[in-house]
Protein backbone atom coordinates (compact mmCIF):
# COMPACT_ATOMS: atom_id res chain seq x y z
CA UNK A 1 0.00 0.00 0.00
CA UNK A 2 1.32 3.47 -0.91
CA UNK A 3 1.95 5.80 2.02
CA UNK A 4 -0.30 8.91 1.47
CA UNK A 5 2.41 11.18 2.88
CA UNK A 6 5.05 9.82 0.48
CA UNK A 7 2.61 10.10 -2.41
CA UNK A 8 1.92 13.73 -1.48
CA UNK A 9 5.64 14.57 -1.33
CA UNK A 10 6.14 12.88 -4.69
CA UNK A 11 3.34 14.97 -6.22
CA UNK A 12 4.86 18.16 -4.74
CA UNK A 13 8.25 17.29 -6.22
CA UNK A 14 6.69 16.64 -9.63
CA UNK A 15 4.81 19.97 -9.47
CA UNK A 16 8.01 21.81 -8.55
CA UNK A 17 9.84 20.17 -11.45
CA UNK A 18 7.01 21.05 -13.82
CA UNK A 19 6.90 24.72 -12.80
CA UNK A 20 10.67 24.97 -13.12
CA UNK A 21 10.56 23.46 -16.61
CA UNK A 22 7.76 25.85 -17.52
CA UNK A 23 9.70 28.91 -16.36
CA UNK A 24 12.78 27.73 -18.27
CA UNK A 25 10.70 27.25 -21.44
CA UNK A 26 9.11 30.69 -21.04
CA UNK A 27 12.55 32.29 -20.61
CA UNK A 28 14.15 30.64 -23.64
CA UNK A 29 15.77 33.23 -25.88
CA UNK A 30 14.78 36.18 -23.67
CA UNK A 31 18.23 37.43 -22.74
CA UNK A 32 18.81 38.59 -19.14
CA UNK A 33 15.08 38.44 -18.39
CA UNK A 34 15.00 34.91 -16.99
CA UNK A 35 14.56 35.95 -13.37
CA UNK A 36 11.94 38.55 -14.27
CA UNK A 37 9.90 35.91 -16.11
CA UNK A 38 10.20 33.57 -13.12
CA UNK A 39 8.95 36.29 -10.79
CA UNK A 40 6.09 37.13 -13.13
CA UNK A 41 5.12 33.45 -13.30
CA UNK A 42 5.17 33.24 -9.50
CA UNK A 43 3.04 36.40 -9.29
CA UNK A 44 0.56 34.86 -11.74
CA UNK A 45 0.44 31.66 -9.71
CA UNK A 46 -0.32 33.66 -6.57
CA UNK A 47 -2.82 35.99 -8.28
CA UNK A 48 -0.73 39.15 -7.81
CA UNK A 49 0.15 42.02 -10.13
CA UNK A 50 3.55 43.06 -11.52
CA UNK A 51 5.03 46.46 -12.32
CA UNK A 52 8.01 46.67 -14.69
CA UNK A 53 10.10 49.84 -14.49
CA UNK A 54 12.57 50.55 -17.27
CA UNK A 55 13.34 52.50 -20.43
CA UNK A 56 11.41 51.87 -23.67
CA UNK A 57 12.42 49.11 -26.07
CA UNK A 58 13.67 46.49 -23.61
CA UNK A 59 11.12 43.71 -24.20
CA UNK A 60 8.69 44.51 -21.38
CA UNK A 61 5.72 43.55 -23.56
CA UNK A 62 7.51 40.37 -24.66
CA UNK A 63 7.67 39.25 -21.03
CA UNK A 64 3.88 39.52 -20.74
CA UNK A 65 3.32 37.78 -24.09
CA UNK A 66 5.48 34.88 -22.97
CA UNK A 67 3.50 34.57 -19.74
CA UNK A 68 0.22 33.99 -21.61
CA UNK A 69 1.67 30.69 -22.79
CA UNK A 70 1.91 29.50 -19.21
CA UNK A 71 -1.87 28.99 -19.23
CA UNK A 72 -3.82 26.53 -21.37
CA UNK A 73 -6.40 28.09 -23.75
CA UNK A 74 -5.82 31.53 -22.25
CA UNK A 75 -6.57 34.99 -23.57
CA UNK A 76 -4.33 38.04 -23.70
CA UNK A 77 -4.98 41.77 -23.70
CA UNK A 78 -2.37 44.44 -24.35
CA UNK A 79 -2.74 48.19 -24.49
CA UNK A 80 -0.42 51.22 -24.65
CA UNK A 81 -1.87 53.96 -22.49
CA UNK A 82 -1.91 57.63 -23.46
CA UNK A 83 -3.56 60.58 -21.83
CA UNK A 84 -6.20 60.32 -24.56
CA UNK A 85 -7.06 56.65 -23.86
CA UNK A 86 -10.72 55.98 -23.14
CA UNK A 87 -12.39 53.27 -21.01
CA UNK A 88 -13.90 51.83 -24.21
CA UNK A 89 -10.42 50.98 -25.52
CA UNK A 90 -9.58 49.03 -22.38
CA UNK A 91 -12.83 47.60 -21.04
CA UNK A 92 -14.80 47.33 -24.30
CA UNK A 93 -17.21 49.56 -26.23
CA UNK A 94 -20.80 50.22 -25.16
CA UNK A 95 -23.43 47.97 -26.67
CA UNK A 96 -25.55 50.34 -28.71
CA UNK A 97 -28.12 47.58 -29.24
CA UNK A 98 -28.47 46.90 -25.53
CA UNK A 99 -28.78 50.59 -24.80
CA UNK A 100 -31.40 51.01 -27.53
CA UNK A 101 -33.45 47.89 -26.74
CA UNK A 102 -33.24 47.74 -22.93
CA UNK A 103 -31.78 51.06 -21.88
CA UNK A 104 -28.90 49.26 -20.24
CA UNK A 105 -25.41 50.71 -20.05
CA UNK A 106 -23.49 47.54 -20.98
CA UNK A 107 -20.03 47.01 -22.42
CA UNK A 108 -19.02 44.39 -24.97
CA UNK A 109 -16.07 43.00 -23.02
CA UNK A 110 -15.10 40.04 -25.21
CA UNK A 111 -11.50 40.51 -26.36
CA UNK A 112 -10.87 43.29 -23.85
CA UNK A 113 -9.35 43.42 -20.35
CA UNK A 114 -12.37 42.03 -18.40
CA UNK A 115 -12.18 38.70 -20.26
CA UNK A 116 -8.38 38.29 -20.46
CA UNK A 117 -6.26 36.02 -18.28
CA UNK A 118 -2.99 37.88 -18.86
CA UNK A 119 -3.05 41.65 -19.24
CA UNK A 120 -0.23 43.99 -20.24
CA UNK A 121 -0.73 47.74 -19.79
CA UNK A 122 2.19 49.82 -21.02
CA UNK A 123 2.79 53.38 -19.78
CA UNK A 124 0.10 52.78 -17.21
CA UNK A 125 0.47 56.10 -15.37
CA UNK A 126 -0.56 58.02 -18.49
CA UNK A 127 -4.12 56.64 -18.26
CA UNK A 128 -6.93 58.91 -17.09
CA UNK A 129 -8.83 58.62 -13.78
CA UNK A 130 -11.81 56.81 -15.35
CA UNK A 131 -9.60 53.92 -16.49
CA UNK A 132 -7.44 53.79 -13.37
CA UNK A 133 -10.36 53.86 -10.93
CA UNK A 134 -12.06 50.96 -12.72
CA UNK A 135 -8.74 49.12 -12.91
CA UNK A 136 -8.30 49.51 -9.14
CA UNK A 137 -11.57 47.62 -8.58
CA UNK A 138 -10.56 44.93 -11.07
CA UNK A 139 -7.20 44.39 -9.34
CA UNK A 140 -8.73 44.55 -5.86
CA UNK A 141 -11.74 42.32 -6.24
CA UNK A 142 -11.13 40.50 -9.55
CA UNK A 143 -14.57 41.71 -10.67
CA UNK A 144 -15.84 44.17 -13.28
CA UNK A 145 -19.07 46.08 -12.90
CA UNK A 146 -20.75 45.99 -16.30
CA UNK A 147 -23.92 48.03 -16.06
CA UNK A 148 -25.90 46.52 -13.21
CA UNK A 149 -24.04 43.20 -13.49
CA UNK A 150 -20.87 42.29 -11.61
CA UNK A 151 -18.77 40.00 -13.77
CA UNK A 152 -15.96 37.82 -12.45
CA UNK A 153 -12.64 38.68 -14.10
CA UNK A 154 -10.48 35.64 -15.03
CA UNK A 155 -7.27 37.69 -14.87
CA UNK A 156 -4.37 35.61 -13.62
CA UNK A 157 -1.73 38.28 -14.08
CA UNK A 158 -1.63 42.01 -14.66
CA UNK A 159 1.72 43.23 -15.96
CA UNK A 160 1.97 47.00 -16.00
CA UNK A 161 4.97 48.93 -17.23
CA UNK A 162 6.38 52.41 -17.43
CA UNK A 163 9.67 54.26 -17.69
CA UNK A 164 8.66 56.39 -14.72
CA UNK A 165 6.98 56.12 -11.35
CA UNK A 166 3.63 57.75 -10.50
CA UNK A 167 3.96 61.37 -9.44
CA UNK A 168 3.55 62.18 -5.77
CA UNK A 169 0.04 63.32 -4.82
CA UNK A 170 -1.24 62.07 -8.18
CA UNK A 171 -3.86 59.84 -6.58
CA UNK A 172 -2.19 56.75 -8.05
CA UNK A 173 -0.69 55.52 -4.77
CA UNK A 174 -3.54 53.05 -4.13
CA UNK A 175 -3.12 51.34 -7.50
CA UNK A 176 0.68 51.35 -7.26
CA UNK A 177 0.48 49.79 -3.81
CA UNK A 178 -1.48 46.86 -5.23
CA UNK A 179 1.27 46.00 -7.69
CA UNK A 180 3.13 43.65 -5.41
CA UNK A 181 6.06 42.57 -7.58
CA UNK A 182 8.13 45.48 -8.85
CA UNK A 183 11.05 44.75 -11.15
CA UNK A 184 13.58 47.13 -12.64
CA UNK A 185 14.27 45.91 -16.19
CA UNK A 186 17.49 47.22 -17.67
CA UNK A 187 19.08 47.08 -21.11
CA UNK A 188 21.05 43.93 -21.95
CA UNK A 189 24.42 44.19 -20.19
CA UNK A 190 26.38 41.08 -21.23
CA UNK A 191 28.32 41.43 -24.49
CA UNK A 192 27.54 37.90 -25.76
CA UNK A 193 23.85 38.26 -24.89
CA UNK A 194 23.77 41.57 -26.75
CA UNK A 195 25.33 39.91 -29.80
CA UNK A 196 22.85 37.02 -29.65
CA UNK A 197 19.96 39.47 -29.43
CA UNK A 198 21.20 41.22 -32.57
CA UNK A 199 22.05 38.11 -34.59
CA UNK A 200 19.74 35.36 -33.35
CA UNK A 201 16.86 37.47 -32.15
CA UNK A 202 14.09 36.61 -29.73
CA UNK A 203 10.91 34.87 -30.91
CA UNK A 204 7.63 36.32 -29.64
CA UNK A 205 6.47 32.88 -28.55
CA UNK A 206 8.23 30.17 -26.57
CA UNK A 207 8.22 26.50 -27.39
CA UNK A 208 6.24 25.08 -24.46
CA UNK A 209 6.49 21.27 -24.21
CA UNK A 210 3.28 19.28 -24.08
CA UNK A 211 1.71 19.05 -20.62
CA UNK A 212 3.41 22.05 -19.02
CA UNK A 213 0.71 24.69 -19.63
CA UNK A 214 -1.59 25.24 -16.64
CA UNK A 215 -5.31 24.41 -16.95
CA UNK A 216 -8.11 26.34 -15.23
CA UNK A 217 -8.88 23.39 -12.97
CA UNK A 218 -5.24 23.11 -11.87
CA UNK A 219 -4.95 26.85 -11.27
CA UNK A 220 -7.99 27.01 -8.99
CA UNK A 221 -6.96 23.83 -7.14
CA UNK A 222 -3.48 25.19 -6.51
CA UNK A 223 -4.83 28.55 -5.34
CA UNK A 224 -6.94 26.82 -2.72
CA UNK A 225 -4.11 24.57 -1.54
CA UNK A 226 -1.42 27.22 -1.26
CA UNK A 227 -3.78 29.41 0.80
CA UNK A 228 -3.85 26.59 3.37
CA UNK A 229 -0.10 26.74 3.89
CA UNK A 230 0.63 28.01 7.40
CA UNK A 231 2.71 30.99 8.42
CA UNK A 232 4.78 29.34 11.14
CA UNK A 233 5.93 31.22 14.23
CA UNK A 234 9.56 30.88 13.14
CA UNK A 235 8.88 32.40 9.72
CA UNK A 236 6.75 35.15 11.25
CA UNK A 237 9.70 36.08 13.48
CA UNK A 238 11.99 36.18 10.44
CA UNK A 239 9.48 38.30 8.55
CA UNK A 240 9.16 40.68 11.47
CA UNK A 241 12.94 40.86 11.80
CA UNK A 242 13.17 41.82 8.12
CA UNK A 243 10.42 44.42 8.60
CA UNK A 244 12.32 45.90 11.56
CA UNK A 245 15.57 46.06 9.59
CA UNK A 246 13.80 47.90 6.77
CA UNK A 247 12.15 50.38 9.12
CA UNK A 248 15.46 51.02 10.86
CA UNK A 249 17.19 51.76 7.52
CA UNK A 250 14.25 53.88 6.45
CA UNK A 251 14.52 56.04 9.58
CA UNK A 252 18.27 56.42 8.99
CA UNK A 253 18.16 57.37 5.30
CA UNK A 254 14.78 58.92 4.53
CA UNK A 255 12.94 61.84 6.06
CA UNK A 256 9.62 60.88 4.46
CA UNK A 257 7.64 57.73 3.67
CA UNK A 258 9.81 56.72 0.71
CA UNK A 259 10.21 53.23 2.15
CA UNK A 260 6.70 52.94 3.53
CA UNK A 261 5.26 49.42 3.18
CA UNK A 262 1.54 49.13 3.88
CA UNK A 263 -0.01 46.32 5.91
CA UNK A 264 -1.82 45.29 2.73
CA UNK A 265 1.49 44.87 0.92
CA UNK A 266 2.88 42.71 3.72
CA UNK A 267 -0.23 40.54 3.55
CA UNK A 268 0.07 40.19 -0.22
CA UNK A 269 3.78 39.43 0.18
CA UNK A 270 2.94 36.59 2.56
CA UNK A 271 0.75 35.04 -0.12
CA UNK A 272 3.67 35.26 -2.56
CA UNK A 273 5.89 33.49 -0.01
CA UNK A 274 3.33 30.71 0.33
CA UNK A 275 3.23 30.36 -3.45
CA UNK A 276 7.02 30.18 -3.55
CA UNK A 277 7.01 27.37 -0.99
CA UNK A 278 4.16 25.52 -2.71
CA UNK A 279 5.61 25.65 -6.21
CA UNK A 280 9.03 24.66 -4.91
CA UNK A 281 7.44 21.44 -3.67
CA UNK A 282 7.30 22.35 0.03
CA UNK A 283 4.43 22.53 2.49
CA UNK A 284 5.95 25.37 4.51
CA UNK A 285 7.72 28.67 3.90
CA UNK A 286 11.51 28.59 4.18
CA UNK A 287 13.62 31.65 5.14
CA UNK A 288 15.05 31.46 1.62
CA UNK A 289 11.64 32.42 0.21
CA UNK A 290 11.83 35.75 2.04
CA UNK A 291 14.57 36.94 -0.32
CA UNK A 292 11.86 37.33 -2.98
CA UNK A 293 10.66 40.39 -1.05
CA UNK A 294 13.55 42.31 -2.59
CA UNK A 295 11.22 42.93 -5.54
CA UNK A 296 8.14 43.65 -3.43
CA UNK A 297 9.05 46.30 -0.87
CA UNK A 298 10.60 49.24 -2.73
CA UNK A 299 8.79 52.35 -3.94
CA UNK A 300 11.52 54.33 -5.73
CA UNK A 301 15.03 53.81 -7.15
CA UNK A 302 16.58 55.10 -3.90
CA UNK A 303 14.44 52.87 -1.71
CA UNK A 304 15.14 49.97 -4.09
CA UNK A 305 18.86 50.26 -3.32
CA UNK A 306 18.13 50.27 0.41
CA UNK A 307 15.85 47.23 0.14
CA UNK A 308 18.48 45.35 -1.87
CA UNK A 309 21.11 46.07 0.80
CA UNK A 310 18.77 45.06 3.62
CA UNK A 311 17.79 41.82 1.86
CA UNK A 312 21.47 41.04 1.26
CA UNK A 313 22.24 41.66 4.93
CA UNK A 314 19.26 39.52 5.92
CA UNK A 315 20.34 36.73 3.57
CA UNK A 316 23.92 36.59 4.83
CA UNK A 317 23.36 37.28 8.53
CA UNK A 318 19.82 36.53 9.66
CA UNK A 319 17.91 34.22 7.30
CA UNK A 320 19.44 31.11 8.85
CA UNK A 321 20.73 32.72 12.07
CA UNK A 322 24.25 33.03 10.65
CA UNK A 323 25.01 36.07 12.81
CA UNK A 324 23.84 34.26 15.95
CA UNK A 325 26.13 31.34 15.07
CA UNK A 326 29.03 33.70 14.45
CA UNK A 327 28.46 35.48 17.78
CA UNK A 328 28.29 32.15 19.63
CA UNK A 329 31.52 31.04 17.97
CA UNK A 330 33.27 34.32 18.79
CA UNK A 331 32.07 34.33 22.41
CA UNK A 332 33.17 30.73 22.89
CA UNK A 333 36.59 31.50 21.44
CA UNK A 334 36.93 34.69 23.50
CA UNK A 335 35.98 32.84 26.71
CA UNK A 336 38.69 30.25 26.12
CA UNK A 337 41.17 32.94 25.08
CA UNK A 338 40.48 34.69 28.39
CA UNK A 339 41.17 31.49 30.34
CA UNK A 340 44.34 30.93 28.31
CA UNK A 341 45.49 34.51 29.01
CA UNK A 342 44.88 34.06 32.75
CA UNK A 343 46.84 30.80 32.70
CA UNK A 344 49.76 32.45 30.93
CA UNK A 345 49.69 35.48 33.23
CA UNK A 346 49.58 33.30 36.34
CA UNK A 347 52.24 30.77 35.38
CA UNK A 348 54.36 32.35 32.64
CA UNK A 349 58.02 32.73 33.70
CA UNK A 350 58.81 36.45 33.61
CA UNK A 351 62.59 36.91 33.58
CA UNK A 352 64.18 39.83 35.43
CA UNK A 353 66.91 41.66 33.54
CA UNK A 354 70.06 43.03 35.11
CA UNK A 355 72.96 44.94 33.54
CA UNK A 356 76.56 44.19 34.52
CA UNK A 357 79.10 46.92 33.90
CA UNK A 358 82.52 46.10 32.66
CA UNK A 359 84.65 46.33 29.58
CA UNK A 360 81.58 45.30 27.67
CA UNK A 361 78.21 45.97 29.19
CA UNK A 362 76.33 42.68 29.50
CA UNK A 363 72.71 41.89 30.23
CA UNK A 364 71.85 38.86 32.31
CA UNK A 365 68.49 37.49 33.39
CA UNK A 366 67.25 35.80 36.52
CA UNK A 367 64.27 33.90 37.87
CA UNK A 368 63.73 32.65 41.40
CA UNK A 369 63.92 28.84 41.37
CA UNK A 370 63.99 28.50 45.15
CA UNK A 371 60.52 26.96 45.36
CA UNK A 372 60.93 24.70 42.30
CA UNK A 373 59.95 21.09 42.73
CA UNK A 374 62.57 18.52 41.75
CA UNK A 375 62.06 15.31 39.80
CA UNK A 376 63.88 12.17 38.66
CA UNK A 377 63.66 10.54 35.22
CA UNK A 378 65.46 7.21 35.14
CA UNK A 379 68.91 7.79 36.63
CA UNK A 380 68.75 11.56 36.09
CA UNK A 381 67.88 13.65 39.13
CA UNK A 382 67.70 17.28 40.20
CA UNK A 383 65.36 17.97 37.25
CA UNK A 384 62.92 20.85 37.11
CA UNK A 385 59.55 20.36 35.41
CA UNK A 386 58.36 23.05 33.00
CA UNK A 387 54.72 22.92 31.89
CA UNK A 388 54.08 23.87 28.26
CA UNK A 389 51.28 26.45 28.53
CA UNK A 390 50.22 26.77 24.89
CA UNK A 391 49.24 24.53 21.98
CA UNK A 392 52.23 23.39 19.99
CA UNK A 393 53.45 20.99 17.33
CA UNK A 394 55.74 19.25 19.84
CA UNK A 395 59.06 20.60 21.06
CA UNK A 396 60.86 17.46 19.97
CA UNK A 397 61.27 15.81 16.59
CA UNK A 398 60.83 12.46 18.36
CA UNK A 399 57.36 13.36 19.69
CA UNK A 400 54.11 13.89 17.83
CA UNK A 401 51.36 16.23 18.91
CA UNK A 402 51.25 18.61 21.87
CA UNK A 403 54.14 18.55 24.28
CA UNK A 404 52.66 18.93 27.77
CA UNK A 405 55.78 19.29 29.92
CA UNK A 406 59.55 18.95 29.82
CA UNK A 407 62.15 18.02 32.46
CA UNK A 408 65.41 20.01 32.44
CA UNK A 409 68.40 19.81 34.77
CA UNK A 410 68.49 22.76 37.17
CA UNK A 411 72.04 23.68 36.16
CA UNK A 412 71.06 23.75 32.48
CA UNK A 413 67.96 25.80 33.23
CA UNK A 414 69.98 28.26 35.32
CA UNK A 415 72.27 28.82 32.34
CA UNK A 416 69.36 29.28 29.91
CA UNK A 417 67.70 31.75 32.27
CA UNK A 418 70.91 33.70 32.79
CA UNK A 419 71.51 34.03 29.04
CA UNK A 420 67.82 34.61 28.28
CA UNK A 421 68.09 31.92 25.66
CA UNK A 422 69.96 28.78 24.71
CA UNK A 423 69.77 25.04 24.34
CA UNK A 424 69.51 22.29 26.91
CA UNK A 425 68.91 18.58 26.94
CA UNK A 426 65.79 17.30 28.64
CA UNK A 427 62.90 14.86 28.64
CA UNK A 428 59.53 15.48 26.98
CA UNK A 429 56.29 14.15 28.47
CA UNK A 430 56.79 10.52 29.53
CA UNK A 431 59.63 9.89 27.09
CA UNK A 432 62.76 8.69 28.92
CA UNK A 433 65.09 9.56 26.03
CA UNK A 434 67.06 12.80 26.15
CA UNK A 435 66.20 15.35 23.50
CA UNK A 436 67.64 18.73 22.63
CA UNK A 437 65.41 21.66 23.60
CA UNK A 438 65.72 25.24 22.41
CA UNK A 439 64.74 28.15 24.69
CA UNK A 440 64.32 31.86 24.13
CA UNK A 441 62.37 34.78 25.54
CA UNK A 442 59.43 36.63 24.04
CA UNK A 443 58.92 40.39 23.64
CA UNK A 444 57.79 40.60 27.28
CA UNK A 445 60.89 38.75 28.53
CA UNK A 446 58.97 35.59 29.36
CA UNK A 447 60.74 32.28 28.94
CA UNK A 448 59.59 30.32 25.89
CA UNK A 449 60.47 26.98 24.33
CA UNK A 450 60.60 26.51 20.57
CA UNK A 451 58.45 23.85 18.94
CA UNK A 452 59.46 21.99 15.76
CA UNK A 453 57.86 24.77 13.68
CA UNK A 454 60.18 27.25 15.50
CA UNK A 455 57.22 28.91 17.20
CA UNK A 456 57.68 30.40 20.67
CA UNK A 457 55.64 28.54 23.31
CA UNK A 458 55.29 29.83 26.88
CA UNK A 459 56.32 27.58 29.75
CA UNK A 460 55.55 27.63 33.46
CA UNK A 461 57.54 26.12 36.35
CA UNK A 462 56.14 23.50 38.73
CA UNK A 463 56.67 24.52 42.36
CA UNK A 464 56.19 22.74 45.66
CA UNK A 465 53.04 24.79 46.09
CA UNK A 466 51.52 23.15 43.00
CA UNK A 467 48.48 24.36 41.08
CA UNK A 468 46.15 27.01 42.51
CA UNK A 469 43.00 24.92 43.01
CA UNK A 470 40.66 27.92 43.23
CA UNK A 471 41.88 29.42 39.96
CA UNK A 472 41.82 26.02 38.30
CA UNK A 473 38.20 25.53 39.36
CA UNK A 474 37.24 28.89 37.84
CA UNK A 475 39.04 28.03 34.62
CA UNK A 476 37.31 24.67 34.42
CA UNK A 477 33.90 26.32 34.84
CA UNK A 478 34.64 28.88 32.12
CA UNK A 479 36.01 26.19 29.81
CA UNK A 480 32.88 24.07 30.25
CA UNK A 481 30.67 27.09 29.53
CA UNK A 482 32.69 27.86 26.42
CA UNK A 483 32.42 24.27 25.25
CA UNK A 484 28.66 24.29 25.84
CA UNK A 485 28.34 27.47 23.80
CA UNK A 486 30.48 25.96 21.06
CA UNK A 487 28.22 22.90 20.95
CA UNK A 488 25.17 25.17 20.72
CA UNK A 489 26.78 27.04 17.82
CA UNK A 490 27.55 23.74 16.11
CA UNK A 491 23.92 22.64 16.48
CA UNK A 492 22.68 26.02 15.22
CA UNK A 493 24.94 25.78 12.18
CA UNK A 494 23.86 22.21 11.45
CA UNK A 495 20.23 23.33 11.60
CA UNK A 496 20.98 26.34 9.36
CA UNK A 497 22.65 24.18 6.72
CA UNK A 498 19.81 21.64 6.81
CA UNK A 499 17.19 24.37 6.34
CA UNK A 500 19.15 26.06 3.58
CA UNK A 501 19.83 22.92 1.60
CA UNK A 502 16.29 21.71 2.31
CA UNK A 503 14.97 24.60 0.21
CA UNK A 504 17.19 23.79 -2.78
CA UNK A 505 16.86 23.83 -5.69
CA UNK A 506 14.85 27.07 -5.60
CA UNK A 507 13.00 27.98 -8.77
CA UNK A 508 12.63 31.72 -8.15
CA UNK A 509 15.70 33.02 -6.27
CA UNK A 510 18.63 34.46 -8.22
CA UNK A 511 21.48 31.90 -8.28
CA UNK A 512 23.98 34.58 -7.21
CA UNK A 513 22.21 34.88 -3.86
CA UNK A 514 22.34 31.14 -3.33
CA UNK A 515 26.07 31.12 -4.10
CA UNK A 516 26.72 33.91 -1.59
CA UNK A 517 24.69 32.19 1.11
CA UNK A 518 26.37 28.86 0.52
CA UNK A 519 29.74 30.61 0.83
CA UNK A 520 28.70 32.32 4.09
CA UNK A 521 27.58 29.03 5.63
CA UNK A 522 30.73 27.30 4.42
CA UNK A 523 32.79 30.09 5.97
CA UNK A 524 31.03 29.57 9.31
CA UNK A 525 31.68 25.83 9.06
CA UNK A 526 35.39 26.45 8.54
CA UNK A 527 35.42 28.94 11.41
CA UNK A 528 33.68 26.36 13.63
CA UNK A 529 36.18 23.64 12.74
CA UNK A 530 39.12 25.97 13.36
CA UNK A 531 37.81 27.15 16.75
CA UNK A 532 36.81 23.63 17.72
CA UNK A 533 40.26 22.27 16.88
CA UNK A 534 41.94 24.95 18.99
CA UNK A 535 39.34 24.71 21.75
CA UNK A 536 39.65 20.95 22.11
CA UNK A 537 43.35 21.31 22.79
CA UNK A 538 42.86 24.26 25.16
CA UNK A 539 40.12 22.51 27.13
CA UNK A 540 42.14 19.30 27.33
CA UNK A 541 45.09 21.27 28.71
CA UNK A 542 42.94 23.11 31.28
CA UNK A 543 41.26 19.90 32.43
CA UNK A 544 44.64 18.23 32.95
CA UNK A 545 46.53 21.11 34.55
CA UNK A 546 46.43 19.44 37.96
CA UNK A 547 48.25 16.48 36.41
CA UNK A 548 50.73 18.68 34.57
CA UNK A 549 51.59 20.66 37.71
CA UNK A 550 51.82 17.62 39.96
Amino acid sequence: MINPSKASHSQQALLSERINKLSVALSDGVYERENTIKLCLLAALSGESVFLLGPPGIAKSLIAKRLIQAFDNSSYFEYLMTRFSTPEEVFGPLSIQELKDNGRYLRLTEGYLPTAQVVFLDEIWKAGPAILNTLLTVVNEKTFKNGSDVEKVPMRLLVSASNELPDEDSGLEALYDRMLVRVFVNRIQNKQNFKSMLTVGTPQEADIPQGLAITDAEYHKWQKELEELPLSDDIFEKLYQLKSLLEEKSDEQFSNDELYVSDRRWKKATKLLKASAYFNGRDSINPLDLLLLEDCLWNSPDSRDVVRNVIREFALKHAFNQQAVEISLSQSGEELDDVQCQLEEQYGMLLTMESISGIRKKQIYSFNLADAKFYKVGNASNLIKLVVLQSNMSVSEKEKGDSRWVYVAKSDLDKVIKEGQGEAYGYVNHNANLTRLKFDRDSEDRLVIKDIANRSILVGIVTNEGLDKTLHGEWLTKAEMAMTQLNVAEEQLRDARLKFHGALPHSFIEPSYLTLMEASLQGLQQQLESIKGTSDKTIFRIKNLDNYFS
